[in-house]
């Protein structure tokens, strides 16, 4: 069946400009693929400029227009100079996916974690979101207001044993989405969240076939998402069609968060 969506004229983000933080690859890069084929003009960042220039070349090739900026989220001076490198080239910004994450560690006990890695998971998942918040704020309040998607996860709403850097950082991200959202309801900013659960990106991918079922079979739906399924919400969470929503965290998850499996006897 065919939807609107579907539609070549449906461009719900047409004439918008947009930043995607962790766009060379996986949900990043689908969210600005994503973007694009909404309508928006797309800024590019990440620390991979030949990534980044890669998908820039793809967009414009495609008939869009992109940017790519290579950005370090833990980096302030970096990350000021991303909105102002967009404000410069397009006069404006009208949304951000805040989508880079890094740092942390592999499964492993708390009080084994290395106290460095808890502090690079930090500084990438939850301050690097701060710090981008503090700079494209002002740059949208400037225009008249925006929308903004901060990436969460599931382990952000119910954690998972192993990953102490990785679920505190996202838990915390919630946190942030919601003071976002209320400090500036009243100005014309809407912030929310999008918590996916596992989604085949290149990580899930290197984990090989047996981790892949194995995550798909954990899933009420029994299978893992695409990274184009979190993009559109993304790109949903960014439109008018979404206007009255703001400090939302939004799983995308097949239903892993709903709660338990129906009881079935054996051989049922």
């Amino acid at each position: 069946m065919t939807t609107v969506q579907d539609s070549p004229a449906y461009h719900p983000l047409d004439g918008k400009v947009a930043v995607v933080t962790g766009a060379a690859r996986g949900i990043g890069a689908a969210t600005a693929r994503a973007f694009h084929q909404a309508g928006a003009t797309v800024v590019l960042a990440a620390r991979s400029a030949d990534a980044l220039k890669a998908l820039a070349d793809e967009i414009t090739a495609d008939g869009g227009r992109a940017l790519a900026v290579p950005t370090d989220v833990t980096d302030e001076a970096s990350v000021a100079a991303l909105v102002a490198r967009t404000v410069e080239e397009f006069g404006r910004l009208d949304a951000a996916v805040n989508n880079a994450a890094g740092g942390g560690h592999p499964p492993t006990p708390l009080a084994d974690v290395r106290t460095e890695d808890f502090d690079s998971a930090f500084a990438v998942n939850l301050r690097g979101v701060f710090l981008s918040l503090k700079h494209e704020i002002p740059a949208m309040l400037a225009g008249g207001g925006g929308t903004i998607v901060n990436m969460s996860s599931t382990a952000g709403l119910q954690a998972v044993g192993g990953l102490a850097a990785y679920a505190s950082t996202k838990f915390g991200l919630v946190g942030l989405t919601r003071v976002a959202a209320l400090d500036y309801a009243d100005a014309g900013i809407r912030v929310n969240a999008l918590a996916p659960g596992p989604i085949h990106t290149e990580q899930l991918e290197a984990a090989g076939e047996q981790a892949r079922m194995g995550a798909a079979m954990a899933m009420p739906m029994k299978r893992i998402g695409q990274p184009e399924e979190v993009a559109a919400a993304a790109v949903w969470l960014c439109s008018d069609a979404s206007s009255f929503i703001t400090g939302a965290t939004l799983p995308i998850d097949g239903g892993k968060l709903a709660g338990a499996a129906p009881f079935r006897r054996p051989g049922a």
